[in-house]
C-alpha cells in the first residue's frame, strides 16, 4: 500500500502574490500615463496612493504563507516571496516620499535670492485640484535658508554675453525647455544702444495730388489694450523654463536670471513646484544641480 503525502496549501500565500502583481501592475500603468500621458499630477498622486493599499494588504499575507511554510510545509512560498518583491515598489515609493514629507519643510517654492527672488515672466498656471499651493511667506524663505544654506547665487568674472550662452546650453544639457525670456538683447557682444535714425527729408509738391487719404478708425474702448510690460533693467536678462523629473514626470518651473555689474554676472535662480505645499525637496535638488553644472560649464571664471 502506497501511502501519499499531500501538502497543505497556503491560500494566503497566493491570494498575497495577486494582491502584490496588481498593485505593482496599477503603479506602473499610473507612472506611465502621467511621465507620458494627460494623467494629471494630483490624480497620480491619489492613484499611487490607492495602489499601495493592495501591497500593504499583501505584506502580511505573504508572511503568514512563510509561516506556514516553516511550520507545516504548506505550499506557497514562492509565491509570498513574489508577493514580497511586486508589494516593495509601491510601498517603497510612498514611503520614500513619507519620509521626505515629515523630514523636510513644506516649501515648494526655492531660490537662490531669498532678498530679491527672480520674478516669473508668466506666472505658472495649472489646474491644482486639491493640491492646492498656499501663499509664499517669509516663514517660507527662513525654512528654506535653514534646509537648503548652500543654495546661493553664483558671481562669475565674465560678460554677459559668455555667461548668457552657458546658462542656455546648461539649461538644454538638463532638460529645461525654454518658454519665455526677457532682456536678451543686453547679452548680445559688445551691446550699445542704438539711437533712433533720422528721417530722410522728404520734398512736398504743392501741385501734386494727394496720395495718403486719413481714413477715421473707430475709437478704442477702454479696457481692451492690454498693459505694456516693462522692460528689463539695463543689463539684466531672465529666462523662463519647464521641466519634469526623469522617472515620475512631475513638473517644476524654472527661472533664471542673469545681471551685469562692473566686470562680473551675477546668476540665480528660482524654482518652484506646480502642485501641493510640499516638493519633497526636489525643487533644491534641481537648483543645486543646475548651479554646479554651470560652475562646471564657466569653470575658471567662478568667483565668490
Amino acid at each position: 500500500m502506497t501511502i501519499r503525502y499531500d501538502r497543505p496549501v497556503s491560500r494566503s500565500a497566493f491570494l498575497a502574490r495577486r494582491l502584490g502583481l496588481f498593485s505593482a501592475g496599477m503603479l506602473a500603468i499610473v507612472v506611465l500615463a502621467h511621465r507620458f500621458g494627460p494623467l494629471t499630477t494630483p490624480d497620480f498622486v491619489a492613484l499611487v496612493g490607492m495602489s499601495t493599499i493592495p501591497a500593504l494588504l499583501a505584506v502580511p499575507l505573504a508572511l503568514i504563507g512563510l509561516a506556514r511554510l516553516w511550520q507545516v510545509g504548506a505550499l506557497g512560498g514562492v509565491a509570498a516571496m513574489w508577493a514580497l518583491i511586486y508589494a516593495t515598489l509601491p510601498i517603497g515609493l510612498t514611503g520614500w516620499a513619507a519620509v521626505r514629507y515629515v523630514t523636510l519643510p513644506p516649501i515648494y517654492d526655492v531660490s537662490s535670492d531669498l532678498a530679491d527672488p527672480p520674478q516669473w515672466l508668466n506666472p505658472p498656471e495649472a489646474r491644482q485640484q486639491w493640491m492646492e499651493r498656499p501663499a509664499l511667506s517669509p516663514a517660507s524663505r527662513a525654512a528654506q535658508a535653514a534646509a537648503y544654506p548652500g543654495l546661493t547665487g553664483r558671481r562669475y568674472e565674465g560678460a554677459l554675453d559668455r555667461v548668457y550662452e552657458a546658462v542656455r546650453k546648461v539649461a538644454e544639457a538638463n532638460d529645461l525647455i525654454i518658454v519665455a525670456e526677457r532682456g536678451q538683447e543686453f547679452a548680445v557682444p559688445e551691446f550699445q544702444p542704438l539711437a533712433p535714425a533720422a528721417p530722410d527729408a522728404v520734398v512736398i509738391d504743392p501741385n501734386a495730388a494727394p496720395t495718403d487719404v486719413p481714413v477715421p478708425l473707430p475709437r478704442p474702448e477702454p479696457g481692451i489694450a492690454a498693459p505694456p510690460v516693462p522692460p528689463e533693467p539695463v543689463g539684466t536678462v531672465r529666462l523662463q523654463a519647464t521641466t519634469r523629473t526623469f522617472a515620475l514626470g512631475l513638473p517644476f518651473d524654472v527661472v533664471i536670471r542673469l545681471r551685469e555689474e562692473a566686470e562680473t554676472t551675477l546668476v540665480d535662480l528660482r524654482v518652484a513646484s506646480r502642485f501641493g505645499p510640499h516638493d519633497l525637496g526636489i525643487g533644491a535638488e534641481i537648483a543645486e544641480h543646475y548651479m554646479h553644472a554651470l560652475d562646471a560649464e564657466l569653470l575658471g571664471i567662478a568667483s565668490d
